[in-house]
């Protein structure tokens, strides 16, 4: 950490270890704002971007326990503008060669085989979404206009076909919204958070913790989040985001694929919920064995077997999804040590987490900088921390 810190890679960041419930670690180095000199401590508030996608998920299966729905279930049964849907044909060139297609079920949304995607990532329907600039972005407005306007255009395959990481969170974040009677903020905030206790986590930046906001850098010349035109830039941490002029700070956008900010010890109550099998201080969230079924592969092989095209928060090959994270099937392919079921997930900001139930172990690890495929911070902090055990 100091290392990163010292060679201008990270402004700054933290990392927490729990095993067996109990901390065995937290260090934090560095800067939250290097403008105005100010710490990466404990309680900085971070963007955790997709690290929103397992809560939103948990979200999901919390009302399909209630038996309120099936996850094969058509997205269209809860959004009618995914009614009557088309999807590019394979090889299309152009926005407009298509062919009909089914909605996407819950289950392809949740496992990223649903046919959408995402503006960075390479392909026709990506372009179109970023012509339009379809990212859910904190200041986008409403949840409900937003996957409509997703609606409307085809999907970049047939459900099903492939993996793709893409906004299917955002749309299941409507979903739950439809199905709960409740905007996508206080479901979670009423139904998740208050239960763990999560009182530093939120969609928009309380104003309380605005000078403990970190700042969001960029190695990159140009915009951060534009992956297929991504250029180096002369300084290694650009300002891209910051305390008093960000979007996060009045969100009226709820993105449940990328739009929580919130503290480290907080999201470790959520990943030590998953730990523990769906359980907290505050009650129960989810059943020992729906959370056992997210954590399992949902996926016929390992991502890279699913032909992905897109970007994605880990690594593909010796790695499944289940629902709402990556699922280790083989270490050695995935080439980073480990154990077998370990399930983790990261934001584009290079946040991290993994819950290892062999080990009993939960790690998050917090900083501020996209993309976050600029380093390998995260797979050598598994590599640091795998060194550690030693039973």
């Amino acid at each position: 950490m100091d290392r990163y810190v010292g060679d201008r890679k990270y402004a700054g960041c933290s990392a927490l270890i729990k095993r067996g419930g109990e901390e065995v670690y937290f260090n934090a180095v560095g800067q939250r704002s290097v403008e105005k000199d100010l710490p990466f401590e404990r309680d900085t508030v971070a963007r955790v971007y997709s690290m929103t996608k397992p809560i939103t998920s948990v979200a999901i299966m919390m009302l399909a326990e209630r038996g309120l729905f099936h996850l094969d279930a058509p997205v269209s049964n809860f959004i009618p503008s995914f009614n009557d849907m088309q999807a590019l044909v394979p090889g299309a060139e152009h926005i407009d060669q298509v062919e009909p297609s089914h909605a996407p079920t819950l289950h392809q949304l949740l496992t990223h085989t649903s046919g959408l995607s995402y503006p960075f990532n390479p392909g026709v329907l990506p372009k179109a979404m970023e012509e339009q600039d379809l990212l859910f972005k904190p200041n986008q407005g409403a949840l409900a206009d937003m996957a409509d306007h997703v609606a409307a255009l085809p999907l970049a395959f047939q459900p099903g076909a492939r993996w793709e990481y893409s906004v299917s969170n955002d749309i299941l974040g409507r979903v739950v919204e439809v199905v709960s009677g409740k905007s996508l903020a206080a479901f979670f905030a009423e139904e998740i958070f208050s239960p763990l206790d999560m009182d530093e986590t939120a969609f928009s930046v309380a104003a309380e913790q605005v000078d403990l906001f970190a700042s969001l850098y960029t190695p990159l010349a140009g915009d951060a989040m534009a992956l297929n035109e991504a250029s180096s830039g002369g300084d290694s941490l650009r300002l891209v985001d910051e305390a008093g002029e960000s979007p996060f700070q009045v969100a009226d956008m709820h993105s449940g694929g990328g739009g929580l900010v919130g503290t480290i010890d907080d999201y470790m109550k959520f990943v030590e919920m998953l730990r523990r099998g769906g359980t907290c201080e505050g009650g129960r969230l989810l059943g020992p064995e729906t959370l056992n079924f997210m954590m399992r592969n949902h996926l016929p092989g390992d991502i890279a077997s699913m032909g992905p095209q897109s970007f994605a928060e880990q690594p593909m090959e010796g790695m499944g999804f289940g629902l709402g994270g990556a699922v280790v099937l083989d270490p050695a392919r995935a080439r980073c040590a480990g154990h077998v079921g370990d399930f983790s997930w990261g934001g584009m900001a290079s946040t991290f987490f993994w819950m290892d139930p062999v080990a009993d172990l939960s790690v998050v690890f917090f900083t501020q900088l996209s993309p976050s495929s600029s380093y390998s911070s995260r797979a050598e902090l598994k590599a640091l921390v795998h060194g550690a055990l030693i039973a």
